[in-house]
């Protein structure tokens, strides 16, 4: 696929396109990513739904996806569709992913090392706003600054 050169925000485009889509299918849209990797350029769908998502749930939203991208074209380089499941050590970016994930287990990685010069950390998520969140890790509550933050994961050991 190409499109010609449309320009603004290509991932708030595609989430545009594909949230109703999703929706449509009984699916949640967790993120979409527009990114490049080498020579080559990847528009990463991830999808989640209640029980998990299987591949068919993936091909679906491909297949249902590809007409409606085509038509409003809203990419200028050719590139690599991708749907699949945020699994389970999903990463948490948006507001609704932290909200969604309050009470779970999640790892933290800092961009640089805290004053203890621990750089990562595990916890239960126990709150979030537009700046930051807290987790509890063990007796501790400690707070973050999303600006400081390199990411945040569910634990991948625990259930989603």
């Amino acid at each position: 696929m190409a499109a010609k050169g449309k320009g603004g925000n290509t991932v708030a485009a595609v989430t545009a396109i594909a949230q109703p889509i999703a929706e449509q299918l009984g699916l949640r849209l967790w993120d979409v990513r527009f990114v490049k990797e080498g020579a080559d350029w990847f528009l990463r769908i991830f999808i989640d739904k209640d029980g998990g998502v299987g591949i068919d749930d993936c091909v679906a939203m491909s297949h249902a996806l590809d007409k409606p991208l085509d038509e409003a074209d809203p990419i200028e380089q050719s590139y690599c569709l991708e749907v699949s499941s945020p699994g389970t050590d999903r990463e948490l970016t948006k507001a609704a992913h932290f909200e969604a994930c309050l009470g779970q287990t999640v790892k933290v990685r800092l961009i640089r090392p805290a004053e203890d010069g621990r750089r990562e950390f595990t916890g239960v998520l126990v709150s979030h706003d537009k700046d930051g969140f807290a987790i509890e890790a063990g007796e501790e509550t400690v707070a973050f600054i999303r600006k400081e933050v390199s990411w945040v994961r569910l634990d991948d050991s625990e259930t989603v």
